[in-house]
């Protein structure tokens, strides 16, 4: 799909405001044109896809909202990353009025809407997961009657993201939130125990868990053996780990992968390592993809024939997976030849 010209369903925003954090982070309040601002309503906890040039290369990066839908803002937060080429230029280039290519708001990472009113909203966020975590907490007050805890973990003070607006928050919803902060260089790296100590007490509950992946980690482990049922969990990665090896028994060597896409079949031979997504890519198809972590769904399909297994899936429901359904970006082919299916 494209949209006004630009590439795969981007539209041009732009930058209506650039709000520094911290010496690290920075937000882009982003200016919707009228003509497709239905196409740009989120919920809370979701993201943007921005196509951004630096240094001559067009580059996809995914970026989470930190503003909340109640907040009429379409608002993200960029940390940067010592390696990470355009979280670096944003925090040191982007300019009130410069225009950046996104595609709609996506991702899973929501509020279930059939939570009952006294279910409790427990957030685990580390460094820059805060991001989606302050649009889920924002909207949970607003709009529910919910009590919410956020653990929060930093290196130290001076890395903390929304300090301020934390705060206002805290005070303002006294009898609603708690808020705990976790400070590395006080306490040293956040521990199964610190985890079982700030959910206790709690009954029927949300957790949701944002932050780099050794932290998730040790969170999500942490819940599951203080027996919260793994549907209660909720996890927003931003990046993924290499792909392990394939183990000994993990099927034969693939051969050739059969695509279907917009009502065209492709048979393209494969590569050794490469994911179904990018089997699709050199065979020259355009097939749907977004946040390339596992995430959002987007690149999703349906295997009809062989077999596949995933990296990662923080985006399929098990019966889905059952059926046959793969994210096509973390699915790598178990057997000689496989046959998937865009629908």
């Amino acid at each position: 799909m494209v949209d006004d010209g630009s590439p795969d369903g981007f539209a041009p925003l732009r930058i209506k405001r650039v709000v520094r954090e911290t010496s690290d982070a920075v937000s882009l309040v982003l200016d919707v044109p009228e003509h497709c601002s239905h196409r740009y309503r989120y919920q809370a906890g979701q993201f943007l896809t921005l196509r951004v040039s630096v240094g001559g290369q067009y580059l996809r990066r995914c970026y989470s909202m930190s503003s909340a839908p109640i907040e009429d803002e379409l608002r993200i937060t960029v940390k940067r990353d010592p390696g990470g080429v355009v979280s670096n230029w944003i925090n040191d280039s982007a300019t009130e009025g410069d225009e950046l290519l996104a595609m709609p708001p996506e991702g899973r990472f929501v509020l279930r809407q059939e939570v009952s009113a006294s279910a409790e909203l427990i957030a685990f966020a580390g460094g820059s997961g805060i991001t989606p975590i302050m649009s889920l907490v924002r909207t949970a007050l607003a709009g529910t009657a919910r009590p919410v805890r956020l653990f929060y973990a930093n290196r130290g003070r001076d890395s903390v993201i929304f300090s301020e607006p934390l705060a206002a928050l805290a005070e303002a919803h006294a009898d609603r939130l708690v808020v705990s902060h976790h400070y590395d260089e006080d306490r040293g790296v956040v521990t199964a125990a610190d985890v079982e100590a700030f959910i206790a007490g709690a009954g029927d509950a949300d957790y949701y868990i944002c932050g780099p992946a050794p932290f998730m980690a040790t969170v999500e482990k942490a819940l599951l053996t203080a027996g919260v049922a793994k549907e209660r969990l909720h996890l927003e990665r931003f990046t993924v780990a290499e792909a392990p090896p394939p183990a000994a028994d993990a099927g034969e060597a693939t051969e050739e992968v059969v695509i279907e896409l917009d009502r065209r079949t492709t048979t393209q031979p494969y590569r050794d390592g490469d994911t179904l997504l990018q089997t699709a890519r050199m065979a020259g198809l355009r097939a749907p993809s977004s946040c390339e972590t596992g995430s959002c769904g987007t690149c999703m399909a349906r295997v009809v024939d062989g077999s596949a297994r995933m990296l990662n899936n923080d985006a399929l429901e098990d019966d889905e997976v059952e059926e046959g359904w793969v994210l096509t970006c973390q699915a790598l082919p178990t057997s000689r030849t496989v046959h998937v299916v865009y629908e």
